[in-house]
């Protein structure tokens, strides 16, 4: 158990303040809450790269906590009505096929694809949607139409790296 870790585990322990939050009205901390977890994110990532920390754990346990939060936080946009079922399914299956399909190649022992930039540039503009729909301008849906379609396109690319990093370790 390293620093990295311990704050992805931080933000597992952060989804259910969040969702007590958001469901008991106070919407904007709960986003603020949001942003805390984006925030540990971003440090463990940094302290893990730059200290030389990485470990099989993080790598999985670090996308996992990301997928569970942006399903806490779909789950409390759907429930108060503030995005379309359609888009939460979209985001719901897309989100838990990467879950599912992690874990089950990773306990098959296969390689695991580290976050790339098309990844953060998606939890980015999922960050902005969020932010968007919370205060209700009038455009929010539309654009996360938007990241919802380029979140696909990032899942498409993890696919494709995962099965090229897999296919060379199998060849050596």
């Amino acid at each position: 158990m390293n620093i990295p870790n311990m704050l992805t585990l931080s933000r597992f322990v952060l989804i259910p303040v969040y969702l007590a939050t958001f469901l008991s009205g106070h919407i904007q901390i709960a986003f603020l809450i949001l942003l805390a977890a984006g925030l540990t994110d971003i440090l463990d990532g940094y302290i893990a790269r730059t200290r030389g920390l990485i470990t099989p754990v993080g790598v999985m346990l670090d996308p996992l906590a990301d997928k569970c939060m942006m399903i806490a936080v779909i789950l409390s946009l759907l429930i108060t009505h503030m995005i379309p079922w359609q888009a939460a399914a979209a985001m719901f299956i897309r989100d838990a096929g990467m879950i599912i399909g992690s874990a089950f190649f990773h306990f098959r022992g296969k390689l695991t694809v580290p976050a790339n930039v098309m990844g953060k540039l998606t939890t980015v503009l999922y960050y902005l949607a969020i932010l968007f729909i919370v205060f209700k301008l009038t455009f929010a849906v539309t654009y996360l139409w938007f990241v919802i379609s380029v979140s696909f396109v990032t899942s498409f690319i993890y696919i494709f790296q995962f099965l090229l990093l897999n296919r060379a370790a199998k060849s050596k």
